[in-house]
């Protein structure tokens, strides 16, 4: 838009560039943790709405200002509390043009190359994943809304075999269906079986071995309680604290004998099948019914960006798909809305097309290779430390440390106690950014590394500084 010969977006565009390189250049030098509090971010960002607008360049550069301190550098290589990934240069600019472009991804006659865009990349992650080429899928906000659409359509199959039309009666009077998960299950399947109005309570928890997986004798005693029920088996490609994975190869067969609608939560391990050094852990995984997993963890794509792939088509269009005289659908282009939740919906495919193309495979399965050897540096390095003791060491990118009271006497509290002390510590010194989670009883520090701007230097930086936290600022 022009006004008097001036673009109206090129100045405050060219503002936002600006603070972004800034930000980005700075990941790598600055505090990983937020400086800012609660109440000084408050003060700054609660102004009253003012009745007259704010001219575009004042607003940025007030956001810009008033955020500083309270933005966490999650986007560069020194984050390590939870798995998320930051944003590869080509996804970042993708995402950019995204929003500038402004496509409502839900038809393709709405945006045409979007849908095209998500319709090769769709392709491409199937088979970067060894998952089957007929497989439908879906692009979404991320694994929360992955397990939604993968269990509806699973309950609409399940259901469907047993004469009930669930989207035309819904649940009330319905044969319950019963959902099979070890024990160590993350909370956004939880949440999906509440969304989808299943019920916590048939959300049956089975014991998993020493190492958090699934073993078979356990699986078919389960589902031979209830032979005939509508059930659903929920196994893991990389547990959240240990990176575990279930033996797909011996538990889908069990399932399938059953009768059972197996899906995978591959949120991050489900990347370990483009590394060749790590795609054993992934043997069998194709036999499942549905799959999940992320862009914005390993992908390294901008925050949102989730993945639904799907076996049985069908099933999967029929739980989701919709019509109104007043679209226009296409006979041959691919419509998004027949397989997502969302109706109106951002593009999200570009800032993936963007990412696999400016990694390749080889690159892909570099970047899974690179963040599980340094995650396997750090635990080992760190759990080396005095007063530290390893927990889990990584058999992917998520390991385990904990931090032990020197004391004579100390007990398994006092353990916990110490463990947070030395996380917030760390989080004070700005050098690194690592969470806490409560693992088989005991206080431990979650390490997980899935950043491609990770390198052995910032490895070095971090245990380095841990070991001066250990001596100086968290005393025995």
């Amino acid at each position: 838009m022009v006004e008097n010969g001036k673009s109206l977006f090129q100045p405050v565009l060219t503002q936002a560039l600006d603070h972004a390189l800034v930000h980005l250049e700075g990941l790598s030098t600055g505090s990983v943790a937020a400086t800012a509090d609660l109440r000084t971010l408050r003060a700054r960002l609660g102004k009253p709405l003012g009745d007259a607008g704010v001219p575009a360049g004042q607003v940025i550069a007030e956001l810009t200002r008033d955020v500083e301190g309270g933005i966490v550098g999650s986007a560069g290589g020194r984050f390590f509390a939870w798995v998320i990934g930051g944003a590869l240069p080509a996804a970042l600019a993708a995402d950019w043009l995204t929003a500038a472009w402004d496509q409502n991804a839900g038809l393709y006659a709405a945006g045409p190359a979007a849908a095209v865009a998500e319709e090769v990349a769709g392709a491409w992650l199937k088979d970067l994943f060894g998952l089957p080429p007929e497989a439908s899928f879906a692009f979404v906000t991320g694994c929360q809304m992955a397990h939604v659409t993968c269990l509806a359509a699973a309950r609409h199959r399940l259901l469907a075999e047993r004469g009930w039309d669930v989207e035309q009666r819904g649940l009330s009077g319905a044969p319950p269906v019963r959902l099979l998960a070890g024990g160590e299950r993350h909370g956004t399947v939880e949440r999906a079986v509440r969304l989808l109005d299943l019920g916590k309570e048939h959300l049956v928890s089975l014991p998993a071995d020493a190492q958090g997986r699934l073993q078979p004798e356990v699986l078919e005693q389960a589902i031979a309680t209830a032979a005939t029920a509508p059930t659903v088996v929920l196994l893991q490609a990389g547990e959240l604290n240990t990176g575990a994975f279930d033996p797909f190869e011996t538990l889908i067969p069990i399932a399938r004998r059953y009768g059972a609608w197996v899906h995978v939560d591959g949120a991050f391990g489900l990347w370990a099948a483009a590394s060749a050094r790590h795609r054993h852990l992934t043997k069998g995984v194709a036999l499942a019914d549905s799959w999940a997993t992320d862009g914005h963890k390993w992908l390294n794509v901008p925050y949102d960006s989730g993945y639904v792939i799907v076996a049985d088509r069908a099933a999967h269009r029929a739980s989701m798909s919709h019509r109104e005289s007043y679209l226009i659908h296409d006979s041959d282009a691919r419509d998004q809305i027949d397989w997502n939740p969302e109706w109106s919906r951002r593009a999200r495919g570009f800032t993936t097309y963007a990412a696999l193309r400016e990694l390749g495979r080889n690159g892909i399965g570099d970047l899974v290779e690179r963040c599980c050897r340094y995650a396997h540096a750090l635990v080992m390095r760190i759990g080396a430390l005095p007063g530290a003791e390893v927990l889990w060491e990584p058999t992917l990118n998520q390991g385990l440390v904990r931090f032990l009271d020197s004391r004579a006497g100390a007990t398994e509290p006092d353990h916990d106690r110490r463990t947070d002390e030395v996380i917030a510590a760390i989080l004070a010194s700005g050098e690194a950014y690592f969470g806490g989670v409560t693992w088989r009883g005991r206080r431990a520090m979650r390490v997980s590394v899935c950043n491609w701007q990770t390198s052995d230097e910032e490895v070095d930086r971090v245990v380095s500084a841990i070991g001066l936290v250990l001596k100086k600022e968290c005393p025995a």
